[in-house]
């Protein structure tokens, strides 16, 4: 998907189906929120937020329980950027991120863009499934 890119109800609902999801009513509301505007990243507050600005009746546990959802269909990724900050990105490609410290906003960065080596060989019968990079920035 484009950053420009934005999806449709019927697209949000086969989408969710796709994902294996049940496309509630408050489901489809959240990946219209979510979804219908580029990639971006998200907080379970700030969508709280938007979700009521937008006359959807939903509570932040709701929020929460979705976006693990999402998560775990791989219709988002989760980007914990310290232990009481956790954000959701609609961008599953590969890809990194820059945070800055002073607003707490996140940039993707391209994947292509930064190269990892001495990744360690993991434990027997494990795998790496994959290497988030996030590089702090701070404003001067």
């Amino acid at each position: 998907m484009s950053p420009e890119h934005t999806e449709t109800a019927p697209n949000l609902v086969e989408r969710l189906r796709h994902a294996g999801l049940r496309p509630t009513r408050q489901r489809v509301a959240l990946a219209n929120i979510l979804f219908s505007s580029g990639h971006r990243h998200v907080t379970a507050e700030s969508l709280h937020d938007e979700a009521v600005s937008a006359g959807v009746p939903v509570s932040l546990a709701t929020i929460y329980n979705t976006l693990h959802q999402f998560t775990d269909a791989k219709l988002l990724s989760q980007v914990v950027v310290d232990a009481t900050r956790t954000y959701f990105d609609t961008n599953t490609n590969d890809h990194h991120h820059f945070y800055c410290e002073d607003d707490s906003s996140l940039i993707d960065i391209e994947g292509e863009h930064i190269a990892v080596s001495g990744v360690p060989t993991p434990p027997k019968g494990s795998k790496v499934d994959r290497v988030d990079v996030i590089v702090r920035l701070r404003r001067h």
